[in-house]
Formats: structure tokens, sequence, C-alpha cells
């Protein structure tokens, strides 16, 4: 069927304004942990080069970034560390784990990175758990606490280190997560679950603070 030109013109305009709406919806939405908790979206600060090779161990407890337990930067926020100028990206891992060389694109080894995540609730929650899976090294705090930490070298497996008993404030929780590399794969996860283990649900991210 053949429509007039003024018609085909109209249904076109139809189509990119409802195509422009939906858009803005999805830019829109509040960025949330995936089905089953995992934080996907994070600023990174990476690579910072560690003082020597295989000392993940050490230099776990070491601060590659002063200050690093109170850190609330927002993308594009610049950082001399060792003499290098680095700057926080924003990132959104393909899975439930990011991976820090696939993000910059290269392998590096003997590395530490910084990943920093804005975790919204809409009332505290008391009791909630915070699980970890890192390689090589890890550690985190929550609202400028530490709350986990494993210090020897291993592949990424989910929920392998366990925080319990932690409470998420109404408002905007501060995850600061330290990741060591000493060789090959450099990955790290998180998510929070109830005290049953299951999803929380309600929570929302931010990618400032």
């Amino acid at each position: 069927m053949k429509y007039p030109f003024p018609q085909v013109v109209s249904r076109l305009t139809f189509i990119i304004v409802v195509s422009a709406s939906l858009l803005a919806q999805a830019a829109d939405a509040p960025l949330k942990p995936d089905d089953r908790g995992f934080i996907r979206d994070w600023l990174l600060l990476a690579p910072i080069q560690l003082a020597g090779e295989n000392t993940g161990a050490d230099e776990i407890d070491k601060q590659q970034v002063p200050n690093e337990a109170a850190l609330k930067p927002k993308a594009g926020d610049a950082v001399t560390v060792g003499g290098k100028a680095l700057k926080w990206r924003a990132v959104k891992a393909k899975d439930y784990f990011f991976d820090v060389n696939e993000l910059l694109g290269g392998m590096n080894e003997n590395v530490t990175a910084y990943a920093v995540a804005y975790v919204v609730a809409a009332a505290e929650v008391k009791g909630a758990q915070l699980l970890m899976g890192s390689n090589d090294q890890g550690k985190v705090w929550l609202n400028g606490k530490e709350v986990l930490k494993f210090a020897e070298t291993r592949t990424l497996d989910p929920d392998t280190d366990k925080a319990s008993g932690l409470t998420l404030k109404a408002g905007v929780n501060v995850i600061v997560f330290k990741v060591i590399n000493e060789n090959n794969n450099w990955q790290g996860c998180l998510r929070f679950t109830d005290a049953a283990g299951k999803n929380l649900a309600g929570l929302t991210l931010k990618l400032a603070p």
C-alpha cells in the first residue's frame, strides 16, 4: 500500500519521538545491582604499579593512594600516584565480576586497582552480608571501615569471603574495593545479601558521592 507523503512523514516522526522517549527513560533509570546482587557499575582507578614483584601480601596493607579508606571520587577526577597521572573512570562489568585487564585493554602485573561504588539504600538495613571474590588480593571498606581482606594469591570465585552483621545506612553508602594483581588475571566481585543469603532488594547505585 502506498501512503501519501505527509502520512509517511507523520509516521516517521511518531517513531522517532517514541524512540527518543524510550531512550531518555532508559538513560534516566537508576543504576542498580544485577539480579544476583552483584555490583557492576564502578569508578575505577588503575593501574598503580607496585614497588616490587609478587609482593601483594605486603602491599595489600599499604596505602597506594593516601587515605584510601575514605575515597569518594567521581569520574574524571585526576590523581598522581608514583609520579604517574591517572584518572578515575566509570566502568560497567560485563558479568558479575569486573576484569581490570580487559577494561584497560592489556595485561598488567604487580599492580593495584581501586574500585569505588556508591550504594544507595532507601532505609537503614541491618544484618547485611557483603560477599567478595578477588584475583589476587582484595580488601574492602564500607563507609570508611575495613570489613573484608584476603592477602594471598588465588583465582576468582564469587562469595569466597564474607562479612556479616553489617549495617547499610539510609542514603549513600561508600564501598572502596582494592584489588591487587601479581600475575595473570586481575578481577573482583562484590555483592550484598541479607542474613539468609538472599539478594537485598531495593538498592540502587550512583557514580558520584
